[in-house]
């Protein structure tokens, strides 16, 4: 398969370590489009599903997956269904992965969490980053931006998050999910702050595409 002329820069991460908004800062420094939650919405919209499934279903396996529509609905069958179509967990991470192929294509972009690194492996020139913080900074984090009242539950939820991001990561790809080897460039983000670990981004992703002309 021939690789597009594209690149993408994709933002692997633990929760709470800011990179959605350093993902939107390198995105408008380079002046290429950013995607996040967005890949979600799109994937439901092309597919047909109630974007509910999609959120519920977002970086998670499917045995969490399975797991988490048994309890709520009380059986789970191994399928769901929008309207009087089959929808199963491996749809819908497929579905999601068609929107990522689809979009590096388009054009260059920026492109946080859910694997993309690897879906994307085989159809752009991909730059893989990784962005960790300390705990006392993704707690600060968390507590800030509201997801939590306390920082005993705002660690909670870093680490819940985490190994689920994880999990997936691992369940998708032949790879690790935080280690080092797996990734281009890993980055303490808690080091320069947001600003500051945005421009180191960008000056490697520049380095990098001239490296390779």
């Amino acid at each position: 398969m021939e690789k597009s002329g594209n690149f993408v820069v994709t933002l692997g991460r633990q929760f709470g370590c800011g990179a959605r908004e350093i993902g939107q800062m390198v995105a408008k420094m380079l002046d290429i489009s950013y995607y996040d939650k967005e890949l979600l919405l799109e994937a439901a919209k092309q597919s047909g599903v109630a974007p509910a499934i999609f959120e519920a279903s977002d970086e998670r396996t499917p045995k969490f997956f399975s797991s988490l529509w048994s309890f709520n609905l009380g059986y789970y069958s191994g399928t769901l269904f929008a309207g009087d179509q089959p929808v199963k967990e491996d749809n819908v991470y497929q579905a999601q992965s068609q929107v990522m192929v689809d979009l590096a294509h388009k054009g260059p972009c920026v492109i946080v969490g859910r694997s993309a690194d690897y879906i994307l492996r085989n159809e752009t020139e991909v730059i893989s980053i990784f962005l960790h913080s300390s705990m006392e900074d993704r707690i600060k984090r968390i507590v800030k931006r509201g997801d939590c009242k306390t920082k005993k539950e705002a660690r909670e939820m870093a680490i819940k998050q985490n190994k689920l991001r994880a999990n997936y990561y691992n369940f998708y790809t032949d790879k690790h999910w935080g280690e080092s080897e797996s990734y281009d460039l890993s980055i303490d983000s808690s080091k320069l702050g947001p600003e500051g670990t945005a421009k180191l981004i960008v000056d490697y992703v520049k380095t990098r595409l001239n490296t390779t002309k």
